[in-house]
């Protein structure tokens, strides 16, 4: 009987359970025993699969824990997994029940501890060093007076004001400022983004390319001026065609930054000191210039003029020059009369022979023989002259049919237009001018009223005047015999001539220091 009612196998009528019912099982008991965690420990292996998700290892000295990061998830993580790096990773616990595997679904990594901080930073600093991001020969040469520029930082700190500040001092420039966040998560992929922004502008556009960037931060800790350390951002300085200051930290703070840009500033206010020079300093030496030249060039007409004379003094007299020319002048008149003679008497001689041997039938046959000559080419100059005439009219005529007064007409058109257009440009142009000296004008003449005492006095200041000269001191008081008070709505006499007040016309404005 008893065989009947007991079971003769142990756990026989236990429950049976299918594989995903298991998986689920596990799944859920992970997700809701862990929760949120966050595991310390040893990157391993690291794989990035096509899809974009992060596949990697995260262990210590005797076990492993699987760590996923999805595709969405890897751009918002502060620090990228790398071999052999020590991290916080935090997310959540879950198992993936097609392989029976467990692993950590990792939304947020950080390194551990500063000094594999530090590790990480070397190990970059050689990897970049090794590709020549480093090297001084790529480095450009910053312009010594940039038109623009570019300011890559946080809008809201007082790094931007102290900038500014500096570039007023020394030499007011135009300044594009990019707001970036300059820690966090996002810092390194804004950084890179403002870098490769400002050298996309184009030249002479709407909103002019800076002609220098200044990347500017305040001090802080290793892990607060990490972003400036991402490869990224130090590829986006490499790749950057305008010169780059980088002033990110105190002077003793150094990030990857530092070693590919063009100059590295101690602080960002040295950073404005190094884009521009003093603009007093520079007027200065250009003044200075000018007087050298000027005495240079005095220095060297008075040497020019000092070897002239030394020169000069080398020469003979224009006199003693004159003086055996003149002699053989002299001498030639006296001679040129008699030889004259001669000459005449010579070429008279000669006319007579030749005349002797001259008979009216020679001269007769030789002019006959001249005018059959001249007859014989005139026949025959009529005809060629007439060929000629002909081959230059039927030329003549070619040319003119080709000849039209239209493309003058129109070619004076568009000078005509040209020169419309160049008439209004050129009166556009005046009136802007006038009517920028007239606001000059106007805001000089606002600031002269500003600047003027009697602006002061109608802040609740007084000028005291004894005996018609400003007092400045008790003792000067004392000494007057009559004082007189200048207030913003008038002036009140104190003392012997009370009731003779002084004009107002002659009274003399305060100088420094002489307002009460």
């Amino acid at each position: 009987m008893s065989d009947l009612i007991d079971d003769p196998r142990p756990g026989q009528n236990m429950p049976e359970y299918t594989v995903s019912e298991v998986s689920g099982a596990v799944k859920k008991t992970l997700e809701s025993t862990f929760g949120r965690i966050k595991v310390r420990g040893e990157v391993g292996r690291v794989f990035t699969a096509r899809s974009g998700h992060l596949y990697y290892d995260v262990k210590d000295d005797k076990n492993v824990l699987a760590c996923t990061t999805w595709k969405g998830q890897v751009s918002q993580l502060s620090v990228v997994p790398e071999e052999g790096l020590e991290v916080v990773v935090t997310g959540r616990m879950t198992s993936f029940g097609g392989q029976s595997k467990y692993n950590l679904n990792v939304d947020e990594v950080t390194v551990a501890g500063e000094g594999a901080l530090m590790a990480m930073l070397e190990k970059r600093k050689k990897a970049l060093a090794a590709e020549g991001l480093f090297d001084p020969a790529r480095k450009k040469t910053l312009p010594y007076l940039p038109d623009v520029i570019g300011v890559i930082t946080s809008p809201s700190g007082a790094v931007i004001r102290d900038i500014l500040h500096r570039l007023r001092d020394r030499f007011p420039r135009k300044v594009l400022v990019w707001p970036v966040a300059v820690q966090g998560a996002n810092c390194a992929p804004e950084v890179a983004r403002a870098i490769a922004g400002f050298n996309a502008l184009t030249p002479g556009g709407a909103l002019p390319r800076p002609d220098l960037l200044i990347v500017a931060r305040g001090g802080g800790s290793i892990e607060d001026l990490w972003g400036f350390n991402e490869e990224i951002v130090a590829r986006a300085v490499s790749a950057s065609d305008i010169p780059l200051i980088s002033a990110v930290g105190h002077e003793t703070d150094t990030t990857l930054i530092d070693f590919v840009s063009d100059q590295r500033a101690p602080t960002p206010t040295a950073a404005a000191e190094i884009a521009v020079p003093v603009r007093l300093e520079l007027l200065a030496w250009v003044n200075d210039q000018e007087a050298r030249m000027s005495r240079a060039m005095l220095q060297r007409m008075q040497t020019r003029d000092q070897r002239l004379r030394d020169l000069s003094r080398a020469l003979p007299r224009p006199e003693t020059l004159l003086a055996g020319p003149t002699q053989r002048l002299d001498l030639m008149v006296d001679r040129l009369p008699r030889a004259l003679t001669r000459s005449v008497d010579l070429r008279r001689g000669r006319l007579i022979e030749a005349a002797a041997s001259l008979r009216p039938s020679l001269l007769s046959r030789s002019l006959a023989e001249q005018r059959r000559r001249f007859d014989g080419s005139a026949e025959r100059l009529a005809p060629g002259l007439v060929r000629v005439v002909d081959t230059k009219r039927e030329a003549l005529a070619r040319r003119a049919d080709r000849l039209s007064v239209t493309p003058i007409l129109r070619d004076l058109a568009v000078k005509e237009d040209r020169l419309n257009a160049l008439t209004r440009r050129l009166s556009a142009a005046g009136q802007t001018q006038v009517r920028d000296w007239r606001n000059r004008l106007d805001a000089l003449d606002r600031l002269r009223e500003t600047l003027g005492y009697k602006e002061t006095l109608k802040r609740g200041y007084a000028v005291v005047r004894g005996d018609g000269e400003v007092v400045t001191t008790r003792k000067g008081a004392k000494a007057a015999k009559a004082l007189e008070i200048e207030f913003a709505d008038g002036s009140m006499a104190v003392g012997a001539s009370a009731a003779k007040p002084a004009p107002k016309a002659k009274a003399k404005p305060p100088e420094q220091g002489s307002l009460f």
